[in-house]
């Protein structure tokens, strides 16, 4: 059975609500009268989610968050929770990302929380692993997508696969110079896939959706999205343009 890509847009900080309201609605103009097959998902800053969400309208795009917090409410400044963004027509939480867990300082078991509140509460997560430049030339990247993911797996049971997906993000190749090749994305994501069938068993790991996370872009994209373990990309720059986003979602629906 052939996955459905899902193809999600991470705003990351850019875009307040009338910018964002512009890219939205170029987005659903630009497939007015169209349809695709693949899931397309746009994470904008926290501001900019009830105008997203509201130019999306009942068109096929999805909005979801960048982050969210592991309690309900409370004394916690700055921080959102899973029914605010209910609230909002949030269906998807990004956790983990590479950024959070660089300069916020978040560790394996605080993302295998979050990842746990989201599902838990009814959202869908995408949980981000990936190893940094020295790790990666270490030859000890799989050893950390390996702890990262083991965070996550060991809070999760039963069959969660419409709930929970993972995002490979090679940060050594994220504007660095460095360039991650089409098979070493499909390798990791290869050993992704077998970490979660030790977890979950066969069946459940096929249906888990594995995107790359590492600069996909309309040239890109179908060379990426053809392999067998690649199930979509976390776009970064590419989601922010109307046009370089439907492209990569139009390369999805090639395959």
């Amino acid at each position: 059975m052939k996955r459905t890509f899902l193809i999600a847009g991470n705003w990351k900080m850019n875009a307040g609500p009338s910018e964002a309201s512009k890219i939205a609605t170029e987005l659903v103009a630009a497939w007015e009268g169209k349809s695709f097959q693949a899931e397309a998902l746009i994470c904008p800053p926290f501001v900019s989610i009830p105008a997203v969400a509201a130019a999306f309208g009942n068109s096929a795009f999805k909005t979801g968050a960048q982050n969210v917090h592991t309690e309900d409410n409370g004394a916690f400044t700055g921080e959102v929770s899973t029914d605010m963004l209910k609230e909002t027509g949030c269906e998807y939480v990004i956790v983990g990302h590479s950024e959070r867990r660089e300069y916020f300082h978040e560790s394996s078991d605080l993302v295998a929380e979050k990842a746990k509140k989201v599902i838990n509460d009814g959202l869908k997560a995408i949980v981000c692993v990936g190893e940094v430049l020295s790790e990666r030339k270490a030859g000890t990247y799989k050893e950390v997508v390996k702890e990262q993911m083991n965070a996550v797996l060991n809070t999760l049971s039963g069959d969660v696969s419409d709930q929970f997906v993972v995002a490979y993000e090679p940060v050594w190749a994220i504007g660095t110079g460095e360039t991650a090749t089409p098979e070493q994305a499909q390798d990791m994501h290869q050993y992704i896939r077998t970490l979660l069938n030790e977890h979950f068993g066969s069946e459940v790991a096929e249906k888990i959706r594995i995107l790359y996370g590492g600069s996909m872009k309309p040239d890109n994209a179908a060379d990426l999205l053809s392999r067998p373990d690649v199930d979509g990309g976390l776009i970064g720059g590419a989601s922010l343009k109307a046009d370089s986003f439907s492209e990569i979602l139009s390369a999805a629906e090639s395959i």
